[in-house]
């Protein structure tokens, strides 16, 4: 898709505000037809810049009152270190972000708990295990400040 005009921005903010907003609405927001909007819609998704739609959790309420920051560093960065590595990665169910950085660390992960004995499950059977790992250092998040799913448009 080529630049993101005022129209698909307008589009893009409402759904940021209500991902369930109906497309009459929508279109009635933007100033739309409600099939110009549906078109747009179409478009916005099947060129990526819409990824998906989903229920976003509060990990407070289902019980992860603790989200811990995992930096990790592997024995290396070969190509096989790297892809035997997220795939494992890819199994543990309380990391809900990882990235693959420069700098000191390999991977910064973004990891829920329920509470300090939970986290040290989850490092004793999920993070210890990962391959390739010869150093984790994990930090405590006191207090979300923010926490946007995407950057502002």
């Amino acid at each position: 898709m080529s630049e993101l005009d005022t129209i698909d921005t307008a589009i893009l903010r409402e759904l940021q505000k209500d991902g369930r907003i109906s497309n009459a609405d929508l279109a009635q927001r933007v100033g739309l037809s409600a099939s110009a909007c549906s078109r747009r819609l179409d478009i916005l998704e099947k060129s990526g810049v819409i990824s998906g739609y989903h229920a976003r959790l509060s990990n407070k309420a289902i019980g992860y009152k603790m989200m811990v920051i995992v930096h990790i560093s592997l024995s290396g960065q070969f190509a096989k270190t790297l892809t035997e590595f997220e795939a494992a990665v890819r199994r543990c169910p309380n990391v809900v972000v990882c990235y693959l950085m420069s700098g000191e660390y390999d991977y910064i992960l973004r990891v829920a708990a329920k509470d300090l004995e939970d986290y040290e499950r989850i490092h004793r059977d999920w993070l210890s295990a990962l391959p390739h790992v010869v150093k984790i250092n994990s930090s405590f998040a006191l207090r979300e400040i923010i926490d946007r799913p995407n950057a502002g448009l």
